[in-house]
């Protein structure tokens, strides 16, 4: 989705975690196409579900794995993806080119990040790793803090959590914008398995220098994560680093 004859105004992103391989990946080959995502960001992907997601979403890399490690981004046209080196799990970082309001093109990111889970132990070492997870992050971020961008992914974080908190000092949390907007709350993601009440709100989409037009929370058939599914786009007179 870099620069070309076609550069979209507005972008349709889902996140979502797989449980490792256990969501239905057909069922979510089929949510990816009725939510109309342009690109796609997963956390805990296992090789038959990566093997849907590439049907539907031919570009971008899928890492797909049995341990929990699995990550990756697709999308509907070719676009670059890296790696951000972290504890546990490398984020995924794609490159966006998207259409401006005076019909210009600027580069976002959408960085995918899966948080190492709070009750593994030992204790010293998942809570070195999540402080060495968000101190990665925050390079990344004081890198370039001008640069429009979205993060996405399982936080294992509530916004009660230190992670979440930090996050939410430099970005602004999707869900709760756009819940304002409706007088609503925002909703929960996560349940101990599927089919469950969801009690916590750990899966974020969170925005640097973006305008939000949709939000919204979806099921994932067989999974135990809901998926997160954000409508962006550029605000107005925002320009790249190079412009200003």
């Amino acid at each position: 989705m870099a620069a070309g004859d076609h550069v979209p105004a507005r972008l349709r992103v889902l996140s979502a975690n797989l449980w490792n391989g256990r969501a239905h990946p057909d069922g979510f080959a089929a949510l990816v196409e009725r939510m109309r995502a342009d690109v796609v960001a997963v956390q805990e992907i296992g090789p038959a579900q990566a093997a849907a997601l590439r049907r539907a979403l031919p570009h971008g890399v899928l890492d797909p794995a049995e341990d929990f490690t699995g990550m990756g981004i697709a999308s509907r046209a070719p676009l670059p993806v890296r790696r951000l080196t972290l504890p546990r799990r490398d984020a995924r970082v794609a490159e966006i080119t998207l259409r401006s309001a005076d019909g210009g093109g600027v580069t976002i990111e959408v960085v995918n990040i899966h948080v190492e889970a709070p009750h593994n132990t030992p204790t010293w070492t998942t809570v070195a790793r999540r402080r060495g997870q968000w101190r990665g992050l925050e390079r990344h971020i004081n890198a370039n803090p001008h640069r429009p961008r979205l993060i996405v992914g399982d936080f294992n974080s509530t916004p009660l959590w230190p992670f979440y908190r930090r996050v939410a000092g430099h970005l602004q949390d999707a869900a709760v914008i756009h819940a304002r907007r409706r007088g609503a709350r925002a909703v929960r993601t996560w349940g101990p398995w599927h089919g469950s009440p969801r009690l916590l709100r750990i899966d974020h989409a969170f925005v640097q220098h973006l305008e939000i037009f949709d939000f919204e929370v979806v099921e994932v058939p067989d999974g135990d994560h809901s998926a997160v599914v954000v409508e962006i786009g550029i605000k107005e007179g925002m320009r790249t680093k190079d412009e200003r």
